[in-house]
């Protein structure tokens, strides 16, 4: 069905078809609900939305999930899971359209999954993606501006993501988890469920992130490897969500401290090398930020892209802004430029740096082979130094013109450009 849909696309004039796109998703998105016979209906489904952290939350609720002795089903930004199964997500997106949904759902049930945690975005509920998977809980974690260029506005983008909650009322019993440090948080509040949860980090000090988190969770200790604040905050909404379906403080202790790293997510990078690296998916400013706060005493080289082709175009500016606040090195290189022209891309970023050090190698891989280089040569000197590749996180292409794609992973790179620096 899937290649024949495919075959049918391409017939298809394009204006035509992101016309009447959002209709076909949602007439997709049903007619996969009856074929597979409505599967969110057996599930215990979690779904968790937010500008930032969504990915990371859902990867922490699932540990907890399966440390509780749960059979768990995962979909995010970084793999699909059902069981003990899990493989690479390669759509660039969350949510897939079609039938993706639906069949990961029903596959979930086949396998004798009783859990399924469920990242969902904007752009999946703007094509009706998120319709027909009824939830028992929703976790919010926060809202920044993003995709705008895409829904038109910031408050369509947040009408967006609050339409995703409304998914809690065809089931009894639900559970609505809300970041309430966010300036949004009441109006995701406002919404319908059985039962309200807020959370916040004034509520979990002191908080030390000088090795890892260290914070308070009620009368308990947590410790994580994971690195920074905003990953705090990842931790505090699953363990929220856990303790509210009656999860044990202990079992979510031992979940959060054996979840050493997440694929893409201040992924640290070991190949024998004496300084440390990096890759992060950041790509909205806020991210940014977070992870460079995450490292206040190091000398930082600072590989990024993080504005793609196509859209958010207001955000090449302001991320560069960032970096050039908090890294004491910059390597500006190509991302994702689709259709536009990755030199104008990566030109307008250039043009905000006025205070470090900004050199462009439009090739990435030359370019995290410099910034390697460079911390090599800054360890041997005595420095502190951190390389961060941000921008692509576990993303498994370079999206360029017309369609194309370059297979690419950027911590398989950064691990085989590090071994030849060594090898020098």
């Amino acid at each position: 069905m899937e290649k024949v849909l495919r075959k049918i696309e391409k017939f298809i004039p394009k204006k035509v078809y992101r016309f009447f796109q959002p209709v076909y998703h949602y007439g997709m998105t049903l007619a996969g609900a009856m074929i597979y016979g409505f599967p969110a209906k057996k599930l215990y489904i979690v779904g968790i939305t937010g500008t930032k952290g969504k990915t990371s939350t859902s990867e922490i609720v699932n540990a907890i999930l399966e440390h509780s002795g749960k059979k768990t089903a995962l979909s995010n930004g970084i793999r699909f899971k059902i069981g003990d199964k899990s493989r690479l997500n390669k759509f660039k997106m969350s949510m897939p359209g079609r039938f993706f949904m639906q069949k990961f759902l029903h596959d979930a049930v086949k396998a004798g999954c009783t859990h399924a945690v469920v990242e969902m975005t904007s752009e999946g509920s703007k094509m009706f993606r998120h319709k027909f998977i009824w939830l028992d809980a929703f976790i919010f974690t926060n809202i920044a501006p993003e995709h705008i260029e895409s829904h038109g506005s910031f408050a369509k983008y947040l009408n967006a993501k609050l339409s995703l909650v409304d998914n809690l009322s065809k089931k009894k019993n639900t559970l609505l988890i809300v970041n309430s440090d966010e300036a949004e948080a009441e109006k995701f509040l406002e919404k319908n469920a059985n039962k309200k949860i807020s959370y916040s980090m004034s509520n979990s000090k002191p908080l030390d992130l000088t090795n890892g988190i260290k914070m308070r969770f009620g009368k308990t200790t947590l410790y994580s490897p994971l690195l920074g604040e905003f990953n705090a905050y990842n931790i505090l909404a699953a363990a929220t969500f856990a303790k509210e379906i009656g999860i044990s403080d202990e079992i979510i202790k031992e979940a959060i401290e054996n979840l050493k790293q997440i694929p893409g997510r201040a992924q640290k990078i070991e190949a024998g090398q004496k300084f440390e690296v990096y890759v992060d998916y950041a790509h909205t400013k806020e991210s940014l930020e977070a992870l460079y706060k995450s490292f206040p005493n190091q000398k930082k080289v600072c590989v990024l892209g993080n504005t793609g082709g196509g859209r958010d175009k207001w955000k090449r500016p302001e991320m560069a802004k960032i970096a050039d606040q908090y890294c004491d090195e910059i390597i500006l290189t190509d991302e994702d430029p689709y259709d536009e022209d990755p030199n104008q891309i990566v030109g307008e970023m250039k043009a905000t740096i006025t205070q470090k050090p900004v050199t462009v190698i439009m090739d990435r891989r030359t370019a995290i082979n410099k910034a390697i280089s460079k911390a090599d040569t800054a360890k041997k000197d005595g420095a502190d130094v951190v390389v961060l590749i941000t921008g692509k996180g576990t993303d498994p292409y370079i999206m360029g013109p017309k369609g194309a794609k370059t297979p690419w992973l950027d911590s398989e790179v950064a691990t085989e450009e590090i071994k030849k620096v060594l090898e020098k």
